[in-house]
C-alpha cells in the first residue's frame, strides 16, 4: 500500500533484469542503487517474518526471497546471508530469476548492448523513464520518457529495436522481460504525482488527447492504415505488408496512445485505458480499444513471431515513421497511386471510430 515502496520495488525489478544482461550505465546504476538502498533500509521489510504453518507461508517465503535476490543482483553479494531465517519456510524461488541462454529476448538485449548506438540510446530512455521528476515526487517525467523512447525507435536500426520489442516468448520470465522493455511503469501506466491512478483513463478521452497532438494524430492514422483488420484477407490485414504494420505499431510507442503487452502472451496487447463509464459512447470506445485487443491483423503477426535477426536485410522494406507535418494518409482506400475504389467496410470498421472520436 506504500506507493513509494512499490515504486522502488518496480524500479529494482527492472534494474535487476537489465543487470542480468549487461552492466548498467552510470546514470541508470545510480537510480537503481538509490532504489536498492531505500528498500534495504525500509523498516517493515527489515522486521517482517513468514509465519510457519500459515496458509500463505510459501507465498510469503517466495516473495521475501525474490526481493532478496533482486537486491543481491545489483550488489553482487550472495543473498544467503540475508535469508537464513526464511530458507526453511518454503521452496526456493531462485529458479524464477534464472536466464535461459536460448532466450531470444535476452539475446536481443545482448545484441543491442554490443551495438554502441543501440546500447547508448537504450540507456538514455531507461534513465529518462526511471528518473524521478522531482525531490518531493516519486513519479517519473512521462514526457521526457516518451521523447527518449521515440528517439530510440527513430535512430536505432529496426533489426535491433524490433528484436527487443517483438521477440517471441514461450515462458513467463521471457514474457515479463519483453513487457518491461519500454519501462511501462512510466511510459505506459499513467500515474499522478507518483501514485497509481484509481482507474485507467477512458479510451475515448485518451484518443481525444491524441487527436489534438500533431505527432500522435499522424502516428495513429498511420497505424489505422497499415494495421487495418480485414477478415477476407489471408493475413487478416487490409494491407499485406508485415513490415509496415510493425513500423506503424512501433510508431505509437512514445505517444499518449502507447500500446504494450498486457500478459506474457505474444498476442495480448492493449492500451492503458478502459471503456468503463463511456455511457452511450461505449461502442465507439470499444472500437478504439479493440484496435489492439481484438485486431486479427495484429494477432496473426504476433502469433507468427515478430522477430528480426540483427544484420538481416530489412531496412529497405521499412518505411520511415511519418512526419507529423505531413498530412496523414487517408485511412480507407488503396495505396497511394492506386486508382481502385476503396473497399467497403462493415459497421465495425475501426477507421470510423477514429474519425468519429476526432470530431467530438
Amino acid at each position: 500500500r506504500d506507493q513509494s515502496c512499490m515504486g522502488h520495488y518496480r524500479l529494482l525489478e527492472y534494474c535487476a533484469a537489465e543487470e542480468a544482461v549487461s552492466p548498467l550505465a552510470s546514470d541508470a546504476r545510480l537510480e537503481c542503487l538509490e532504489a536498492q538502498h531505500a528498500l534495504q533500509y525500509y523498516r517493515p521489510l527489515q522486521v517482517c517474518k513468514c509465519q510457519r504453518g500459515s496458509r500463505r507461508e510459501d507465498h510469503c517465503a517466495n516473495s521475501h526471497l525474490h526481493l532478496v535476490i533482486l537486491i543481491s543482483l545489483l550488489s553482487h553479494h550472495s543473498p544467503i546471508y540475508m535469508m537464513n531465517d526464511i530458507l526453511t519456510c518454503g521452496p526456493s524461488a531462485a529458479s524464477s530469476v534464472s536466464v535461459d541462454g536460448q532466450n531470444l529476448c535476452l539475446k536481443a538485449a545482448q545484441d543491442c548492448g554490443l551495438y554502441e548506438k543501440c546500447g547508448s540510446l537504450r540507456s538514455e530512455y531507461v534513465v529518462a523513464c526511471i528518473k524521478r521528476s522531482g525531490l518531493s515526487d516519486s513519479g517519473c517525467n512521462r514526457q521526457k520518457c516518451h521523447k527518449a523512447l521515440r528517439r530510440f525507435l527513430e535512430r536505432v536500426p529496426e533489426e535491433y529495436s524490433f528484436a527487443l520489442l517483438f521477440c517471441p516468448c514461450s515462458d513467463t520470465l521471457c514474457g515479463e522481460r519483453r513487457r518491461k522493455t519500454i519501462v511501462p511503469s512510466c511510459s505506459y501506466e499513467e500515474t499522478v504525482r507518483g501514485e497509481e491512478r484509481a482507474g485507467k483513463p477512458n479510451c475515448l478521452s485518451l484518443h481525444n488527447y491524441c487527436s489534438k497532438d500533431e505527432l500522435c494524430r499522424s502516428r495513429f492514422a498511420d497505424f489505422l492504415q497499415n494495421c487495418q483488420p480485414y477478415p477476407l484477407s489471408p493475413s487478416g490485414c487490409e494491407r499485406e505488408s508485415r513490415a509496415m504494420c510493425l513500423k506503424a505499431y512501433a510508431g505509437l510507442i512514445g505517444t499518449i496512445m502507447t500500446p504494450n503487452y498486457v500478459s506474457n502472451s505474444s498476442t495480448e496487447v492493449s492500451q492503458w485505458c478502459t471503456c468503463d463509464g463511456s455511457g452511450n459512447e461505449w461502442q465507439s470506445c470499444q472500437r478504439i480499444l479493440n484496435l489492439f485487443t481484438s485486431n486479427i491483423c495484429l494477432r496473426k503477426y504476433n502469433k507468427s513471431g515478430w522477430f528480426l535477426v540483427p544484420g538481416a536485410a530489412v531496412s529497405a522494406e521499412m518505411p520511415r515513421l511519418p512526419n507529423p507535418r505531413t498530412p496523414p494518409p487517408a485511412v480507407l482506400g488503396g495505396p497511394r497511386g492506386d486508382t481502385r475504389p476503396a473497399r467497403r467496410h462493415s459497421s465495425t470498421s475501426v477507421s470510423w471510430a477514429f474519425h468519429k472520436a476526432s470530431s467530438q
